[in-house]
């Protein structure tokens, strides 16, 4: 399998609310641990914890990013999110438009 061409990646998580995925969104960008986030609410997970099947309302986190970023930023998230095992997943990104992949790298802290 070859490597991906690119450091941008995205990370993908969920919150319980639109005020919470805005809040998470906010301070990633502000620290720059991410060029941008979208919030795609109206999400609903249906999933096993604790021995019972769950089915609630959740917004979905696409956040943008680079690779050398990502354990800090998943440390970030894992601190200031409200869920005791919150999701965290990283999608490499293998091409893009060149101009956006520019802008997100320069968007974000060197890692």
């Amino acid at each position: 399998m070859a490597a991906p061409v690119t450091d941008a990646i995205l990370v993908l998580a969920t919150a319980p609310t639109q005020e919470k995925a805005a809040e998470l969104a906010r301070t990633l960008v502000d620290e720059q641990w991410a060029a941008c986030c979208n919030l795609l609410p109206g999400l609903r997970s249906i999933y096993r914890w604790e021995g019972q099947v769950q089915d609630e309302s959740e917004v979905l986190l696409v956040i943008k990013s680079r690779a050398g970023l990502f354990e800090g930023l998943r440390a970030r998230l894992v601190a200031l999110h409200p869920y005791q095992v919150p999701e965290v997943l990283r999608v490499d990104i293998a091409a893009g438009h060149a101009p956006y992949l520019e802008w997100l790298l320069a968007s974000t802290r060197r890692g």
